[in-house]
């Protein structure tokens, strides 16, 4: 459908994260009316801003990978990112500290990457290239055929195309099994499985289709926009606001309740009436909290029953003097990291010797820091649902900087100008997180494609999802994508009629 199609149309969104702000412009662009509600001071989401003496943290998500989908959104409105925010690819990708002590460079340039692997196990250096053919592949056929497309329902899986595919996404077991079948040396494993946690899963839950992440970070490269993530955020409201959508902030959607004329929405004490909403909050808590119950066809229990990415354990450090021998870009990895993914899924308890990872854009982006200072945020990935008071907080907040000074040489205490941090509560109230998830629900095999919630809420007509709990997934690339594609169902529930609707369910 063209532009203009959904005029006349009142569409409001709830919640201004990546997903939201995708839908409203893709939506505007499309002629409705536009008002996205906000319930923080700020947009994004959970891609925030911290700011405080000097220095400037993102919130939320650090790495900027697969720049094409930034292109391809902002393209859609005759922009491009580097009208907004300027790109700079990192080298190395990432440094590696191990808790036997040593350490590896993770390099941008593949052939490097390959003779990094071959120096840990004679011809996995060959391996390596093999491994990354077969990803760039699955990444190929995964995107041009199944994500950009939107095959969100079993009925759009059907296809010929689809079936010719299946060669390249057959893959049905865990990353783990499939990743062992390359890989012999255990370090070698994890640096092609760390991108799993960006999925909210873990290499044992993981479908093994999912080696096209090791695409995205081998093939595709890891990127930084000056100003950090942020700066993203603030481009994507801007485009929405230029194709005529209404952002408030402060405006705290409390209750969607269905009428004869549309669906109602609760902001404070004012209400209103649109033709559609599209909910960027998760449709577990759209559910439980601002709809009437019994208002969607869904039982009690399901969301009871599904498997939640990690939350998080987040420090923002502003810090005097240098960090060496940190990157912009750090992971801290316990040889054997089997028990702290087993900490999260399957007996959940706050890990004791945790892998995290530490970002330093401060590295690279020298506006992010005062001088003489650095900017540091650490990410420790635990399970939702975990009690997590002060004294709980303050004791892993200890540990993980002990931690940090043994097994990479970087003391952190005694320099600390600036401290904030986040948690499983924070995620759970201040942005509706099923469990305190930072992430939503997992990749597992149960919960990828069309086994993901809909755009479309089962047995209510005219709301939908948007966001990383829905199709095509987790991450800001993916929430970018979930906006067009949420676009897409709207409109074709415009076009059609209850029967077209019935049957798109």
């Amino acid at each position: 459908m063209g532009d203009d199609e959904l005029t006349g149309e009142s569409i409001a969104i709830v919640g201004a994260g990546f997903g939201g702000l995708s839908a409203a412009a893709h939506l505007g662009a499309a002629g409705a009316d536009v008002t996205v509600y906000e319930r923080h001071d700020h947009v994004g989401g959970v891609a925030g801003r911290i700011e405080g003496e000097g220095f400037r943290f993102d919130a939320g998500p650090s790495w900027y990978l697969m720049p094409e989908v930034f292109e391809r959104f902002f393209g859609a409105f005759d922009r491009e990112p580097g009208d907004f925010y300027e790109l700079v690819r990192l080298d190395p990708n990432y440094r590696v500290f191990w808790d036997d002590g040593d350490r590896a460079d993770v390099p941008a340039d593949p052939a490097a990457a390959a003779e990094l692997f071959e120096s840990y196990e004679p011809g996995a250096g060959e391996a390596l290239e093999t491994y990354l053919a077969d990803a760039k592949e699955a990444y190929e056929i995964g995107m041009e055929r199944f994500v950009v497309p939107k095959r969100s329902r079993f009925r759009e899986c059907l296809s010929l195309d689809v079936a010719l595919s299946a060669r390249g996404l057959s893959l049905i077991g865990t990353m783990d099994d499939h990743v062992a079948d390359h890989f012999g040396h255990p370090k070698l494993r994890q640096l092609v499985q760390y991108t799993l946690v960006f999925l909210g899963g873990s290499p044992y839950n993981t479908p093994a289709l999912y080696k096209l992440m090791s695409h995205v970070d081998y093939g595709l490269g890891v990127y930084y926009p000056i100003g950090g993530i942020a700066e993203v955020v603030d481009a994507m409201a801007t485009v929405a606001v230029d194709q005529g959508a209404r952002i408030e902030t402060n405006a705290e959607v409390s209750a969607i309740t269905p009428t004869a004329d549309g669906l109602e929405v609760t902001v404070g004490d004012g209400r209103s009436v649109h033709d559609r909403v599209v909910s960027n909050a998760s449709p577990a808590y759209t559910e439980r909290e601002l709809l009437p119950k019994g208002a969607v066809d869904r039982s009690a229990d399901y969301w009871e029953e599904r498997t939640y990415g990690p939350s998080a354990f987040m420090l923002y450090l502003g810090v005097e003097g240098d960090v060496d021998p940190l990157e912009h870009h750090t992971l801290v990895l316990p040889t054997d990291w089997g028990p702290h993914f087993e900490s999260i899924f399957e007996e959940p308890r706050w890990p004791e010797n945790p892998a995290y990872y530490v970002n330093v854009p401060s590295r690279t982006d020298p506006t992010v820091a005062p001088d003489g200072c650095e900017t540091v945020v650490v990410l420790v990935p635990i399970a939702p649902g975990l009690e997590d008071g002060p004294d709980r907080r303050e004791a892993f907040r200890d540990r993980i900087l002990e931690g940090l000074a043994a097994e990479t040489g970087v003391d952190l205490e005694g320099r600390i100008r600036f401290e904030e941090h986040t948690c499983v509560s924070d995620y759970a109230d201040g942005f509706g997180k099923p469990q305190g998830t930072a992430l939503g629900l997992a990749h597992t095999l149960r919960q990828t494609g069309p086994l993901r919630p809909s755009h479309r809420a089962p047995g209510l007509d005219r709301l939908y999802y948007v966001g990383g709990d829905t199709g095509p997934g987790i991450g800001m690339p993916m929430c970018l994508l979930s906006g067009e594609h949420v676009t897409q169902a709207i409109e074709a529930d415009v076009a059609g009629g209850p029967l077209d609707r019935l049957l798109a369910q």
